[in-house]
């Protein structure tokens, strides 16, 4: 029945809702900086999703001059939560890497995300479960090139993933269905 969605209407990458039909458009996060790649818990309760947020004067600047060209420098984006009016925010990383691609289990009570905390370089990213209270930090994959996007299927049976695994050439992506 709602969409959860990242724009600049207001000036900054903010998270808003809005229903089906496009109508009743909500704002839901106010922090300067990156609020994006927000799912719905599977009973719409919660949402989950990434942020980035400078804090010093000279943070800012940098993300507001970037933004300004449409642009953004990934670097630490960690977890979140919220309820799904835009309340009880809260972090559950907190680990310095680039968190992304966060989606909850099927029972709403964990997170599948990937990252690349588990690589000193920064470069190789691997999937990872976390309780929706982030405690119980899981490593899924461990893979030498690129695991990301993970869903499951609405049965939990599933798990669906990109991955540079097994390409014909480097930096090729295909899909995964594991059990």
């Amino acid at each position: 029945k709602k969409i959860v969605f990242t724009s600049t209407r207001d000036g900054d990458l903010e998270l808003y809702t809005m229903d089906a039909k496009g109508k009743h458009v909500r704002r839901l996060t106010h922090e300067v900086g990156y609020d994006g790649g927000a799912f719905f818990s599977p009973d719409g309760e919660k949402i989950v999703y990434r942020g980035q947020h400078p804090t010093t004067p000279a943070e800012v600047a940098d993300y507001k001059a970037l933004l300004a060209q449409g642009l953004i420098r990934p670097g630490n984006l960690e977890l979140w939560v919220m309820d799904a009016d835009g309340s009880h925010k809260r972090h559950i990383t907190s680990n310095g890497a680039a968190n992304f691609g966060p989606y909850f289990t099927p029972d709403g009570s964990a997170i599948i995300f990937a990252s690349n905390v588990g690589d000193p370089k920064g470069r190789n990213f691997d999937l990872y479960l976390v309780n929706v209270d982030g405690t119980g930090f899981e490593r899924v994959t461990t893979c030498a090139s690129f695991d990301g996007f993970p869903m499951f299927s609405p049965d939990g049976k599933k798990l669906a993933f990109a991955s540079n695994r097994n390409g014909s050439v480097p930096g090729e992506t295909n899909i995964f269905v594991a059990d």
